[in-house]
């Protein structure tokens, strides 16, 4: 390199062939291979050395040998073998067809980064068909590593703390000044909380350490449609929490976008049915009352002070509601005798958290009437799980 730089603006390579040295895709028949280094290397290896080429002893012996000691031998042959260059573990891995922190989609190419930060480089595929098809092997082996570590994390988890999900997404910066529109962030559902890392946890300490927590039966999940999306990223869901806070996150394939839902869905169904009801403080003409949401029961006011109920509904007769988005919320119940609909309204502290709480209970009473849905929980929770190889292995 020194040579080089000290050559000038012209360089003239003069190439030469060693003729004891064998081609890289021939084979010597019955010739001392003795791989001297010639006058004018350097002498620390041979380029057979890092060619993918090596010497075998024995047609059993695969070792490599180095350059000082191959013998010179008549019975040797040389043999083409795959030389790793890197290897990235894939448990917790994450991989992205994004430039770091864009929307702007590389062409038929994709980068993977290990949890400890080694990079794969960028990854250049021949066609979009291919990219997919290493991007969809890819995913589904980080799937398979992560449900098998899930499920032996969850050994040391009691019932109500069990993880439902883990993996990478990238979230979209609120500050639009920043020349960084996304971050990775590591998410995981587990028991009652959603949590936000920027790393994946490891030990139990780090579960305290999140970045953000959330009450999963308390703030909104939803899948954006193209219509509502705010770049040019696809695949992307937000989410939002108990304080009014919009969270904007984006996934790299379609089939994680459905594996998050589905995992969601299923956090949330079983905190649900775990905690069974929920009570809200609340103001009803300026007397101090509670609100409770009762899986079974529906909807029940009573006074703080006495205990005394003033109205209990069901789920089936909310025929509407409406809310101020600042503290109010209005709700139409049915009457069963009457057929007439009698408005509520109170007033709430958290009226977020309130509404998406509904909403939950909502959509836990309407999976229980799906068999399809209460058939995939039985199914999950009784299907084992196996790992795949959980390594990218480079070779040249």
């Amino acid at each position: 390199v020194q040579v080089l730089r000290n050559a000038g603006e012209e360089v003239t390579l003069t190439v030469s062939f060693l003729k004891r040295a064998p081609a890289f895709l021939k084979l010597p028949l019955n010739e001392d291979c003795a791989c001297a280094p010639s006058d004018q290397s350097s002498g620390t290896s041979s380029p057979l050395c890092d060619s993918g080429l090596h010497l075998n002893y024995h047609p059993n012996n695969t070792d490599t040998l180095s350059c000082s000691s191959w013998p010179a031998s008549p019975g040797l042959r040389w043999e083409k073998r795959w030389c790793d260059l890197r290897l990235i573990p894939l448990l917790h891995s994450r991989f992205s067809q994004y430039l770091p922190g864009s929307d702007l989609c590389r062409q038929n190419a994709f980068q993977v980064i290990a949890v400890d930060g080694v990079c794969s480089g960028i990854i250049q595929c021949l066609s979009a068909e291919d990219c997919i098809d290493w991007l969809q092997a890819i995913a589904t082996n980080i799937s398979n590593l992560t449900k098998h570590n899930i499920k032996k994390i969850n050994r040391n988890f009691p019932v109500n703390q069990q993880i439902v999900y883990m993996g990478w997404t990238e979230e979209r910066e609120q500050d639009s000044l920043q020349d960084r529109m996304y971050t990775p962030k590591f998410l995981a559902l587990r028991g009652s909380s959603l949590y936000k890392f920027i790393a994946p946890p490891v030990t139990t300490w780090d579960w305290t350490r999140a970045e953000k927590t959330f009450s999963v039966y308390e703030i909104m999940c939803k899948i954006l449609k193209d219509s509502d999306l705010l770049d040019r990223r696809k695949h992307c869901f937000g989410v939002q929490s108990e304080t009014g806070e919009d969270l904007y996150f984006s996934v790299e394939l379609e089939s994680d976008l459905t594996l998050w839902e589905k995992a969601f869905q299923t956090a949330t169904f079983l905190e649900v049915e775990r905690i069974q009801c929920k009570t809200y403080a609340c103001v009803l003409e300026s007397h101090l009352m509670g609100l409770t949401i009762d899986f079974s029961m529906g909807f029940v006011c009573f006074d703080a002070a006495t205990k005394a109920v003033l109205w209990r509904y069901k789920f089936s007769q909310l025929k509407g509601s409406s809310d101020d988005g600042k503290s109010k919320i209005k709700f139409l119940f049915q009457n069963l005798d009457t057929k007439q609909i009698e408005a509520k309204e109170l007033e709430f502290s958290n009226l977020f958290a309130v509404l998406h709480c509904i909403h939950s209970f909502f959509a836990a009473k309407v999976a229980c009437l799906d068999p399809l849905f209460v058939g995939s929980q039985a199914t999950a929770s009784a299907a084992p799980t196996t790992s795949g190889t959980g390594k990218l292995k480079y070779a040249t």
